[in-house]
């Protein structure tokens, strides 16, 4: 099977002249912010004029973003659009959509790539608690008394360990002193 056959139809949603959005995979009326969602979830879909057949996908995902942009949630900043316009007509317009569609997709990696890297170099959660096992860990070995041969951290991890006590402190008075404000 080829790429092509193994990928699902997409979802089929009709617009009929009264505005009404009717999702045919779920047999239910929906909205223009339910097409949002299922743009943002990845869904696959095609937007079909109940009478003509005709795909009007194109001007119900451009009417999405005005309602977007309307919202306040402003991605589009006005010399973009104003350059977006003014490329309608010039001899470069059928260069225009591959350009942004590479340029989306550059982002897109992007943007995976920055998550991916935060998520990885920076968990602040995982790092507290690999530093309170550390800490319980030299509390437990001095309470146990075993001498520094037989249960201390070398140097080096003692050093590390009490630059973690000396950090852990000054956290503790920022938040004494938030909790005094």
């Amino acid at each position: 099977m080829s790429d092509e056959e193994t990928k699902s139809d997409p979802i089929i949603i009709k617009k009929y002249a009264n505005r009404r959005l009717y999702n045919t995979g779920s047999s239910s009326y929906i909205t223009l912010d339910h097409l949002g969602e299922m743009t943002r979830a990845g869904v696959d879909f095609k937007v079909v004029d109940a009478k003509s057949g005709e795909d009007i996908t194109r001007s119900v995902l451009t009417q999405i973003i005005m309602e977007e942009e309307n919202r306040g949630q402003t991605m589009l900043p006005t010399p973009f659009l104003r350059q977006l316009i003014a490329m309608y007509g010039d001899s470069m317009q059928s260069m225009v959509p591959p350009y942004l569609e590479a340029s989306m997709a550059a982002l897109r990696r992007n943007q995976e790539q920055f998550r991916k890297s935060m998520a990885g170099a920076f968990n602040p959660f995982e790092t507290i608690a690999k530093q309170n096992m550390a800490m319980f860990e030299a509390a437990a070995s001095m309470i146990s008394g075993k001498t520094p041969a037989e249960g201390a951290p070398p140097a080096d991890e003692a050093s590390e360990l009490a630059e973690l006590k000396r950090e852990m402190a000054e956290l503790q008075a920022k938040l004494d002193k938030l909790g005094k404000k």
